[in-house]
């Protein structure tokens, strides 16, 4: 899967938990850019994410997330490591 495609299916998650679309999500956005997404909501984000993508973060890679970037590369690398 792209990285492209990748972000589209996140931002899906994202627009389905703050229920707007009203975002463009970069490598560089963080929650501070985005309407509605608070501590609550970055979990729930989060458990979106795991499920539209069949994976499941580890703690440390939840821990070092500071933006959509970080977010995306650990996406990739979840999807990497189950197709092994």
């Amino acid at each position: 899967m792209s990285r492209e495609e990748i972000l589209v299916k996140a931002t899906q998650a994202f627009s389905t938990i703050l229920e707007h679309s009203n975002f463009n999500l970069t490598d560089t956005t963080t929650a501070e850019d985005v309407d509605g997404w608070e501590s609550i909501t970055h979990m729930m984000i989060i458990s979106e994410v795991e499920k539209k993508f069949s994976i499941k973060f580890k703690l440390m890679d939840l821990m070092e997330m500071a933006n959509v970037g970080d977010l995306l590369d650990a996406i990739e690398s979840e999807l990497a490591s189950s197709e092994n």
